[in-house]
Parts: structure tokens; C-alpha cells; sequence
């Protein structure tokens, strides 16, 4: 199972959030349990001292010789939050007729009271919060009063929603925080990147301005002297190429001179000896088309030479210059719409023909060209007949300095990659890309997109 990993940015702005709400929330939840208890407090203190003097009330009035329990309990300000109860000589009294007056009253706070002569207890009265404060007025007579609380259960809801937001939002105002810290650190590193997307689609100018961030100073200068060495080391690779291709051509000129000699007196030599004459002509021809390769390689750094052309054209070119036969080229016909597309011809007709005698060579032959456009781009697609690439090869196999990986996997070393390099230099010059893909039916399928070319 893939795990997912999350960027860099995310991951800090999560960090930030989870901080900002770890906090926040350890906050809001002392700052409730403080508040809750405070109030809760008072409440309780403001409850004994009604209790206390209710009691005194009802206390004197019991020192009569016929108390009017009932009488003295509605004599008392009571207001609507408060309900008193007297426990008398085994009976319960009240302001008016209750018959839940004997439960309401735990039997743990009437023990209580009985044992210590006060007693307060947190409970729950018909299904609300309330608070009882008990008093022994004599052995045999309790007053108990209750005070709902009500209202301070709603307001300490309304306490802990605003704390619930108070925390989001902080966590919300954490993660902007993370946001924009991360988008003011990370800055420089879109500098690095962008510099090496630069360099990496060819442009050795790019550069980092050590001036940006004091920091990153020796981060900047690092990479620019990086790159300063590895823009040396290609131009003296590109010339080097350049002069072994130019020392080359002249011995190699003559050779085929010489060769050619052999070739038109063949009827007249032994065939042992028209065998090698042949076999020396055809790795002639073959030795000029890879060093012709080197020197292109060699001059990729100049601009692609942009001019209209006749796509479909280009291709049975290119079809022919291998003497095959045209007809495997798939465009529109000299009757019907030709494709016309703005690129370099040079470049193109070689990257067809490269493309073509890798076919010949390592896959049984080309089966299809296929010239077509997508809208404004092009797309040329060049069908073998072989083996195949494999998966592991289609990721290097138009690689610069590829030197015949998938050729070799074959048990055929014969591929130097030179001509497959150059096809990715041809296309990376026209700003678009070539694949290999599976041919339905066996095989491979080199594909070219050409951006922008109509």
C-alpha cells in the first residue's frame, strides 16, 4: 500500500496549525475549568447565605406553640429561582403542594446534615443542574433549600462555544501564520528549483543572486560555482566531439574512397574477398553516419532554424533516404489538406531517419510512420517491429549520454545511443518530447510531440 507523503509546505503549515490549536485549546480549557469554578463558587456561597437567613426566619418561627410551617415558608423572597423544603417531625414541607418533595432532597446530604448540622451537595432536580444547601434548625427539623442553575449552566454553554471558536480560530490564524512563513522561507528554494528546471531543459546561464538572503549565500554560491563547472565540462565535451568528428571526417573520406574502389571491382575479387570488401564498406558507411551524429551532437547548442514545411513530405523523405518504401508512411495524401508545420527540417528529417534505422537495426524493421497534428502541435509516431523496450529502458533510453542500454539488454552490442541522443536533442530544440510506448499487436512506438508547430 502507497503511503502518501505530504509536501514540505504542508507538512509545516499542519505543524503550525497543530500548535497553534494544542495551545489554544490548553488555553481555552483552563481558562473554562477557572471560570466554571469561580462561578460555580459563588453561586454556592451566595446559595449558603440565602439558606442561612431563610433559616433564622423559619428557625424563630418554630419557637411558637402552634407553627404555621406552610404560613412561614411563603413569607420568604424566594424569587423564582429558589425552592426551600422543611423536614418536620417526619413530614416535608413547602410554599405550596409538592409532592416530589421527599425525593428531592439526596438521602446522603439528609445524613449529612444530620451528622454535621450543615451539608451542601451538587445535583441534579427534575432534570436540572442545581445546588441544595441543608441547615438543622432542631434534632427533629431540617430546612433544605434549592437553587436551580440554570441560567449558570447556560451561560458557561455560551462560554465554552466562544472558547471552541476562540481555539479554532487561533488554529485557523496558526495555519495562515505556517502559510505564509513557509511561502517567505521556502522562497529560495523556488529560486534553486527554477534555476535547475532551467538548467536541466539546457540553459547554462541560470544562475542564483547570492545578494537575495545572507543566509543562503553559501547555498548560492555553491550551486553557481556548481554549475559554472558542469557548463565547462559540456562545452569541453561538445568541443572535443567536435574536433574527434572533424579530425575523422578526412581519414575516413579517404577510406571510403578506397572502399568504394573495392565495391565497384567485387565481380573481380575471390569471394572471401568480396565478402570483407563488403563487410569494409558497410561499417564504413556506418562509422561516417555515427560520426555525422557526433558533430551534430556537438553543434546542439545552436537555435533551431524555424521555416514551413510539408510534414507528410519530410517523412517519405526521410522513409526513402533508408530505401523503404513510402507507402509506410501514414499522412495525407498530395490530394488532400498536407500537414504544414513551422519547424527546423534539418533537424526533423534526422530525428525520422534515426529513428528509422533504429527500427532496422534493434526492432525488425519500421511497420508505420505516422504523421499527424493535434491542434497546434505536431505528432510523429515511428512503429517497429520487435521486441519491445522495456520499462526500466524507456526512462533512460533518450538520455544524452545513453550508450546502448536497451541494445544491450538484447545480447546485441552494437548500439552506441548516439543516434537516439541526438533524436532527444533534435526534439528538446523544438520545446517538445519523445516516449516509447507498447505498439498494440508487439513492439515499440517512438512518439514525438512537437509543441506550437502549426
Amino acid at each position: 500500500m502507497t503511503r502518501l507523503r505530504l509536501g514540505l509546505r504542508t507538512r509545516v503549515v499542519a505543524g503550525f496549525a497543530a500548535g497553534a490549536l494544542t495551545l489554544s485549546a490548553s488555553m481555552a480549557l483552563v481558562s473554562y475549568e477557572v471560570t466554571r469554578s469561580e462561578l460555580i463558587s459563588g453561586r454556592e456561597r451566595a446559595a449558603v447565605r440565602s439558606a442561612t437567613f431563610d433559616a433564622r426566619v423559619v428557625a424563630a418561627g418554630l419557637n411558637t406553640d402552634r407553627p404555621d410551617i406552610g404560613g412561614m415558608l411563603r413569607t420568604l423572597d424566594t424569587g423564582g429561582n429558589r425552592r426551600v423544603l422543611v423536614f418536620h417531625l417526619g413530614g416535608w414541607y413547602s410554599r405550596s403542594a409538592d409532592t416530589g418533595a421527599a425525593t428531592a432532597v439526596p438521602q446522603s446530604l439528609q445524613r449529612l446534615v444530620g451528622q454535621r448540622g450543615q451539608g451542601i451537595q451538587r445535583t441534579r432536580v427534575d432534570g436540572e443542574p442545581a445546588v441544595i444547601v441543608g441547615i438543622l434548625l432542631t434534632p427533629a427539623t431540617a430546612l433544605y433549600e434549592i437553587d436551580y442553575l440554570r441560567e449558570l449552566d447556560q451561560t458557561l454553554r455560551t462560554i465554552g462555544w466562544v472558547l471552541v471558536l476562540v481555539a479554532s480560530a487561533v488554529a485557523a490564524a496558526g495555519a495562515g501564520l505556517g502559510w505564509y512563513a513557509t511561502r517567505y522561507v521556502l522562497r529560495p528554494l523556488r529560486s534553486v528549483a527554477a534555476a535547475a528546471q532551467g538548467i536541466t531543459a539546457g540553459d547554462l546561464t541560470a544562475r542564483l543572486d547570492p545578494a537575495t538572503d545572507p543566509d543562503l549565500q553559501p547555498l548560492s554560491a555553491s550551486f553557481n560555482e556548481m554549475v559554472d563547472q558542469l557548463s565547462r565540462r559540456i562545452e569541453r565535451d561538445r568541443r572535443f566531439a567536435a574536433d574527434v568528428s572533424h579530425e575523422l571526417r578526412s581519414p575516413l573520406q579517404t577510406l571510403a574512397a578506397s572502399a568504394s574502389v573495392l565495391e565497384r571491382r567485387r565481380d573481380r575479387l575471390d569471394e572471401r574477398t568480396a565478402m570483407a570488401a563488403g563487410l569494409v564498406v558497410a561499417e564504413l558507411a556506418r562509422f561516417q553516419s555515427l560520426v555525422d551524429d557526433l558533430l551534430e551532437l556537438a553543434r546542439g547548442d545552436l537555435p533551431a532554424q524555424l521555416e514551413p514545411v510539408d510534414a507528410g513530405e519530410l517523412a517519405r523523405r526521410a522513409v526513402q533516404r533508408r530505401g523503404l518504401d513510402p507507402a509506410i508512411v501514414d499522412a495525407p495524401g498530395p490530394e488532400a489538406e498536407s500537414p504544414r508545420w513551422t519547424v527546423d527540417p534539418r533537424r526533423i528529417e534526422q530525428v525520422l531517419v534515426n529513428l528509422i534505422d533504429n527500427a532496422v537495426t534493434h526492432g525488425g524493421g519500421p511497420v508505420a510512420v505516422r504523421v499527424e497534428t493535434a491542434g497546434a502541435d505536431g505528432v510523429i509516431e515511428v512503429d517497429d517491429d520487435g521486441p519491445g523496450v522495456s520499462a526500466a529502458d524507456r526512462e533512460v533510453i533518450f538520455d544524452r549520454f545513453v550508450r546502448g542500454r536497451s541494445a544491450g539488454a538484447r545480447g546485441n552490442d552494437t548500439g552506441t545511443g548516439l543516434g537516439l541522443s541526438l533524436v532527444a536533442q533534435h526534439v528538446a530544440a523544438h520545446g517538445g518530447r519523445v516516449r516509447v510506448l507498447d505498439r498494440p499487436g508487439g513492439g515499440a512506438r517512438f512518439r514525438i510531440e512537437l509543441p506550437g508547430v502549426r
